[in-house]
């Protein structure tokens, strides 16, 4: 695995031009979206403050791509190996990463932003854009259930995640995102602090 980092950026100081680079192959935010935070943003709201954040990018070997792909499970596609991310440091130490994932929720994308933090387990889940009706977006107190969950079999609909009533893809689509990210960082960052899946 290569990976290259560039932009080195202070946390208030970051730069408005940050392009969505996706994991999944999908298209970028289009102009219908519904926009809620852009990229710059995001990071500057939820990464530590004071940090210092690099955009980095991973090119994953087809071994490593494998193995993210078992680790997602079978009903989680990981179809690309370049993987863009966040790192935001203290003290040179990592100590929270960011991903994005672009993804079909029913029959429109959405584009969330995934904080991990430096034990390797969920801090957040932020939505920065959402194409499909409203009444589809979960509430942020759903999102708050994946705080602290590493990836294990237990990171399922029947296991620790309650699934949203009436909108089962839409439940469906944030799990698959969770575990495609944990997959993929997991790969990405090798550690020792975290579940076997």
């Amino acid at each position: 695995m290569r990976v290259v980092m560039c932009n080195i950026l202070s946390i208030h100081g970051l730069v408005a031009g940050s392009a969505l680079l996706l994991a999944t192959g999908l298209p970028a935010i289009t102009l219908s979206a519904k926009v809620f935070l852009t990229v710059p943003q995001a990071l500057e709201r939820f990464m530590p403050a004071g940090a210092i954040v690099s955009s980095q990018t991973a090119y994953l070997t087809d071994a490593q791509l494998s193995a993210a792909k078992a680790l997602a499970g079978r009903s989680t596609k990981i179809e690309s190996a370049i993987v863009p991310y966040y790192v935001a440091k203290q003290v040179k130490q990592p100590i929270h990463y960011a991903y994005l994932d672009t993804h079909l929720v029913r029959t429109l994308p959405e584009t969330v932003m995934i904080f991990i933090d430096d034990q390797d387990t969920i801090n957040r889940i932020e939505v920065l854009s959402f194409r499909e009706p409203p009444d589809y977006l979960p509430k942020e107190r759903w999102f708050q259930q994946f705080s602290g969950k590493q990836l294990s079999p237990k990171l399922s609909l029947t296991g620790e995640i309650h699934g949203i009533t009436g909108a089962t893809l839409t439940s469906r689509a944030q799990l698959t995102a969770v575990r495609r990210i944990l997959a993929l960082h997991q790969v990405i960052h090798p550690s020792t602090n975290r579940n076997e899946p």
